[in-house]
């Protein structure tokens, strides 16, 4: 019997790889912006990030999500990306 291959992401934050429901996906959408997804499921260009504030303040810091989107992004929507991570935080 075999076992079932578990999909793996890289943290835009501090790189290390784990299991893609382990993980938050960050979103970059035509018509909503840069928002989380919380179901995994939504159409867009994804970036993952571990589930905790450090991984995500990195991300900020090392503009892993320039990066992973090619795009500048405004200091609004990172400041919009914390507060929902800190609802998902607790």
């Amino acid at each position: 019997m075999s076992t079932k291959k578990v999909p793996l992401r890289q943290c835009i934050g501090c790189g290390e790889m784990k299991g893609k429901k382990e993980m938050i996906r960050i979103l970059k959408t035509e018509t909503e912006g840069v928002v989380l997804d919380a179901t995994g499921r939504k159409n867009g260009r994804g970036a993952y990030v571990c589930p905790n504030m450090e991984c995500f303040q990195k991300a900020v810091k090392s503009k892993g999500l320039e990066r992973a989107f090619k795009m500048p992004i405004p200091k609004e929507v990172y400041e919009s990306l914390e507060k929902e991570m800190e609802q998902i935080g607790k």
